[in-house]
């Protein structure tokens, strides 16, 4: 079991990142009285994920995806 701030090292990310993992439920950890607790074999879950904020769509690849769909 790897704390919030060892997984925040592992993954190079903020512990307040890992702790956005958890409220997603996209990293499934044990609660124990205040801290979490993350299981090593579950660190697969979101090692390929993709850096960063997601794109903001504009409204030029909206046009596009609206025309593809025949909307």
């Amino acid at each position: 079991m790897l704390t919030t701030k060892e997984v925040a090292e592992r993954l190079g990310v903020t512990v307040q990142r890992v702790h956005a993992l958890l409220r997603t439920g996209r990293l499934p950890a044990e609660k124990m009285g205040r801290d979490y607790f993350i299981r090593e074999d579950d660190l697969k879950l979101v090692q390929n994920r993709r850096p960063g904020r997601p794109r903001t769509p504009t409204k030029a690849s909206v046009n596009k995806r609206k025309k593809k769909s025949g909307d």
